[in-house]
C-alpha cells in the first residue's frame, strides 16, 4: 500500500539516497531541507515524479503536514558544518527532535530518529554495543552534535514512555558513498577529493585510528528494515559495517584504486576526535535480518566514480 512519508534532510547524503529508494517502492515522499547542508543537486533527478514534493523549512520550527511516517534526518553530520554554528546545530537535533514527536503524535504515526554513533563518544568499549552508555565531553567543540543527539534520543524515549508514541531510533556508524559533499570534512571525501587533485594526503593523528565503514545503499536498507520492524522493537540499534580499517589503511587504499601521485601527511589529531569506531551490530543482525552486502574496495570504486564525475564538471 502506498505510504505518504516525510523525509526531514530528505536532500542531504543519506537522506536522499532514502527518498530515491522510498520513491522506488512505490511510496510519495515529501522532502524537508533548509538546504544548509543538504543539496538540490542530490534531488534534481526525482522532480519529474509526481509522488515527490520538496518544502523548504528548517524543523527548528513547527511543521504541518499530513503523513504515514516520519523519518528525521535533518542535522548537519560533518564536524566542518556542525561546528559552523554549534547553537543551530544543537537546536536541530533538541527542537527538531520535539518538532517532529509533536507531528507524530498529532497524526499518530509512527517517526523514526536518525541516531548516530558518536553517542558513544571516544568509546572505552570495543566494538560499541547499544548497551554502551558512552564516554563523551559534553563541553567539547563536538558536544554540540554528540549531546545534541543524546538529547533527542532521550526525548524520543520519554515521547515513547509518556505518550506512547511509536519510535524507532537508529544509530548510524561511518557512512559513505555518491552525493557526498566533496568539501564536507569526512575522511573518505577528503581522501578521494584530494587523490584525484593529486594532492598531499592529510590524515590527523598517526594513522593508527580506526573507523569502520558502511556504503549507503545497505545503511538505507536498514533504515527502512528499522521503520518497519514490529511495534515491539523500538532501539536503539547500531547501523554500520563492523570491518574496521585503520585511517592509514584507508589512505592507501584510495591511492591505490585513483592512481594518485598523492603523498600522505600528518598533523595533530583534533581534540576530542574517537581513537577507535566499529559497530557491534548482532542486535540488527537479530531484529532486522541486516546486514551490509557491499565491502570498502566495491564501494570505493563506486564513490571514486561519482566523485570523479563532479569534480570534471566543475573544470
Amino acid at each position: 500500500m502506498k505510504k505518504r512519508i516525510l523525509i526531514t534532510g530528505g536532500a542531504g547524503f543519506i537522506g536522499s539516497h532514502l527518498c530515491e529508494k522510498l520513491l522506488n517502492e512505490g511510496n510519495e515522499v515529501i522532502c524537508v531541507d533548509n538546504f544548509f547542508t543538504g543539496s538540490k543537486q542530490n534531488i534534481i533527478h526525482l522532480l519529474d515524479n509526481p509522488y515527490f514534493e520538496i518544502i523548504r523549512h528548517d524543523i527548528t520550527f513547527s511543521l504541518y503536514v499530513e503523513v504515514d511516517e516520519i523519518y528525521n534526518l535533518a542535522c548537519p553530520a560533518s564536524p566542518v558544518y556542525y561546528s559552523f554554528d554549534p547553537v543551530q546545530t544543537t537546536k536541530t537535533s533538541v527542537m527538531g527532535a520535539i518538532n517532529m514527536l509533536g507531528l507524530a503524535k498529532r497524526l499518530k504515526i509512527k517517526v523514526l530518529q536518525a541516531s548516530t554513533s558518536e553517542v558513544y563518544g571516544d568509546p572505552e568499549v570495543h566494538p560499541q554495543r547499544e548497551s554502551y552508555r558512552g564516554n563523551v565531553n559534553p563541553i567539547g567543540p563536538r558536544s554540540c552534535y554528540d549531546e545534541g543527539k543524546r538529547c533527542a534520543e532521550t526525548l524520543f524515549f520519554d515521547y515513547y514512555r509518556q505518550l506512547k508514541i511509536k519510535i524507532k531510533v537508529v544509530r548510524i556508524f561511518n557512512t559513505y558513498g555518491p552525493k557526498m559533499q566533496p568539501d564536507d570534512g569526512r575522511v573518505i571525501s577528503n581522501f578521494i577529493v584530494q587523490s584525484l587533485k593529486n594532492k598531499d594526503i592529510t590524515i590527523y593523528g598517526d594513522g593508527s585510528q580506526t573507523r569502520s565503514f558502511c556504503y549507503v545503499d545497505d545503511l538505507v536498507e536498514g533504515i527502512i528494515k528499522m521503520m518497519n520492524s514490529g511495534k515491539d522493537f523500538v532501539g536503539p540499534v547500531n547501523l554500520g559495517n563492523p570491518k574496521e580499517f585503520t585511517i592509514l589503511e584507508l589512505a592507501k587504499k584510495i591511492i591505490k584504486l585513483t592512481n594518485s601521485k598523492s603523498e600522505i601527511i600528518y598533523k595533530p589529531l583534533p581534540e576530542d576526535d574517537p581513537k577507535q569506531r566499529q559497530p557491534n551490530i548482532e542486535l540488527a543482525h537479530k531484529k532486522l535480518k541486516w546486514e551490509p552486502k557491499i565491502q570498502l574496495e566495491e564501494g570505493l570504486i563506486k564513490t571514486i566514480s561519482y566523485f570523479e564525475r563532479l569534480l570534471s564538471n566543475e573544470k
